[in-house]
């Protein structure tokens, strides 16, 4: 049976006081008095916080005697992963948008509940989901060829206009600036003193792109060669004051935009990863069984180096299962540091 930590506990009263969405399958708060127990988004009236208890599972909960609130059913949150899931797998594979009635019959849901749960759990609705996969296809074509109209409709558009109604929020940039690196994007940096050494912010007007530890603007120019690339003068500045926060003081940093793209699969881990609360850590097991891909855990540690934005998407929180640190690309001593400011465990650090 696992409890959870004080300060973890701390963090999980806080989620349930604002009924947290976020924050439902990751614990359970059970009520002495009652003797049931809850997920954060429980709709009933919040006991005294020295009533409560909280659990990593309701199987936890169950074990130590309480039974779950007929009102929220949080051992219902786990199958609403699963379902979530399946349905991912089921958008990823289909040549052309499966509509929500089909996906939710899929599932075994009903069509709007499952539009809300499959929101909840990734932040966007299945088409929206299909229309980001679509276009990260579209962008996958246009940097291997040099036939625009060609990639399109391998992407699975059904024609250029649909396409161009969707690339520019999308993609940030046109077409062809895609497919000529980045040609036309301006792009931001700033290069300053951290706690933890040289770090490097860039970002676009939709936020930050790139947040890195000892690089400079020559890996600004590597990977995005045909953006135009320019110091910051203090349009950004108040972004790299947060991510400084975000280093030094986690507990009161502010939330950052951030604007990165990767395949369909790395943004479901990096959503993951965000996740991941203040003071807690997860295996790349975990993060795999989370995105709905529990054999995938070598591709979720690629997906995890791969990270362009440090902190902000905390891979440093993601140990192996043995309990051991694992790799970091800014070193394992920033690693320490990172998780020890988040207050984590300090047998792991």
């Amino acid at each position: 049976m696992t409890n959870v930590s004080r300060l973890d506990a701390d963090t999980a009263w806080a989620a349930f006081m604002r009924r947290d969405r976020g924050w439902d399958g990751r614990v359970i708060g059970a009520v002495k008095t009652t003797g049931i127990y809850c997920k954060p988004s429980c709709p009933a009236k919040r006991p005294k916080r020295e009533n409560v208890e909280f659990f990593a599972t309701g199987a936890d909960a169950l074990e130590a005697g309480y039974r779950p609130c007929l009102r929220c059913k949080p051992d219902e949150v786990g199958r609403d992963r699963e379902a979530v899931a399946k349905a991912v797998s089921l958008i990823e594979a289909a040549e052309e948008a499966p509509s929500l009635t089909a996906l939710s019959a899929a599932v075994d849901y009903a069509p709007h509940h499952f539009q809300r749960i499959f929101k909840r759990d990734l932040g966007v609705s299945p088409a929206e989901y299909w229309r980001g996969l679509r276009a990260k296809r579209a962008a996958d074509a246009l940097a291997e060829t040099s036939q625009v109209t060609e990639a399109i409709y391998e992407a699975g558009y059904s024609g250029p206009s649909r396409f161009y109604a969707d690339a520019k929020d999308r993609l940030g940039m046109t077409p062809s600036a895609w497919r000529d690196g980045g040609r036309g994007e301006t792009i931001r940096y700033v290069v300053t003193e951290s706690p933890l050494g040289p770090l490097l912010v860039a970002a676009t007007s939709k936020g930050i792109c790139r947040l890195t530890f000892d690089e400079d603007e020559s890996a600004l120019a590597y990977r995005f060669p045909n953006a135009t690339i320019i110091p910051d003068d203090g349009t950004i500045s108040a972004w790299v004051e947060g991510a400084l926060e975000a280093i030094e003081h986690p507990h009161s940093a502010p939330e950052l935009p951030i604007d990165v793209r990767g395949t369909a699969f790395q943004e479901a881990v990096w959503r993951e990863l965000r996740r991941i609360p203040l003071g807690e850590t997860r295996s790349y097991a975990d993060i795999a069984k989370a995105v709905g891909q529990p054999d995938a855990v070598r591709a979720v540690g690629t997906a995890n180096g791969s990270n362009p934005v440090a902190v902000l998407v905390p891979c440093h929180r993601v140990i192996r299962s043995d309990g051991s640190l694992g790799g970091y690309a800014g070193g394992l001593d920033r690693k320490r540091k990172l998780l020890s400011a988040e207050g984590a465990d300090p047998l792991l650090i």
